[in-house]
């Protein structure tokens, strides 16, 4: 059974998470269009072996909202501030949020083991915002069903939902959410509330990108996890991580794609793997 807990950071935001289990601290981070919720499968099946923390980033479930200077300082603050409430030395964290986990290892020690699936990292003819102009004009218009569409097609993995034509999916996913408009995935804010904030994680990609060779000094023992069924861009981020980290080790999860994480995917079998590289 969870808790729910929380701290205030600096500049007086709360932020929220959920503690399970017992054993050492394993923090689990989410990407965008997720909360807290969406790693409650994951946390579960670790719980027996880690005290699993789950926060949720800003702007949805038990945290506050962001600030007009939101950057990656201000992730890089909350996630030092949640390790150092709860002592945990461990991170799993999964697209925007391993690009925050990752630019925290560089500065905080405090951070002894991390394993990132697949942060959308920038840098030279990698470009993970290829997508980003529609959906920031569709947002502009307030349609979240076409946001959401260019979210899907650019993030979401090799299949039939990134190969239909945007106007059909535009339409599905305008129903669904007429239909659903305030209803919720279990614990997880709807739609409606997350897509907005994805912009907030483009930004981030935007603040981060250069050469990555700068990751080199990371001397954390990391776990770098991929899906081959992920966009290609995904796997070039996590290519450039495995030959220039000096500590890392690469697994590709076959069948699998960018959210297998995630309740929606494959978590016993992302579990699996955190609990050899935790243990």
């Amino acid at each position: 059974m969870s808790s729910e807990r929380s701290f205030v950071a600096n500049d007086g935001t709360v932020i929220g998470y959920r503690q399970l289990g017992s054993g050492p601290g394993l923090v689990l981070l989410h990407g965008g269009l997720q909360s807290a919720a969406s790693f409650a499968d994951l946390g579960a099946a670790l719980a027996d072996r880690f005290t699993v923390i789950i926060p949720d980033r800003r702007g949805r479930g038990l945290s506050g909202p962001f600030r007009p200077d939101h950057c990656m300082a201000t992730e890089i603050h909350d996630l030092g501030r949640l390790l150092a409430e709860t002592g945990a030395r461990n991170v799993f964290a999964l697209s925007s949020g391993a690009l925050v986990a990752l630019h925290t290892a560089l500065v905080n020690p405090a951070i002894s083991r991390l394993a990132l699936y697949e942060p959308p990292l920038e840098f030279g003819s990698v470009q993970p915002r290829y997508w980003a102009s529609n959906y920031e004009a569709a947002l502009t218009k307030k349609d979240l069903a076409a946001a959401f569409v260019a979210v899907v097609k650019g993030t979401g993995d090799n299949g039939i939902m990134t190969k239909l034509p945007a106007p059909v999916l535009r339409s599905f996913f305008a129903m669904v959410m007429r239909l659903r408009r305030d209803a919720s995935a279990g614990d997880r804010p709807p739609l409606a509330t997350l897509i907005p904030l994805v912009h907030y994680d483009i930004e981030l990609i935007k603040e981060m990108a250069g050469d990555p060779d700068r990751y080199r000094s990371l001397g954390t023992k990391t776990l770098l996890l991929g899906g081959d069924r992920s966009q290609g861009y995904l796997k070039a981020g996590v290519d450039a991580l495995t030959a220039i980290l000096p500590n890392a080790t690469r697994i590709e999860l076959k069948g699998t794609g960018h959210i297998a994480a995630d309740n929606e995917g494959d978590p016993t079998r992302v579990a699996a793997e955190l609990r050899r590289f935790f243990a």
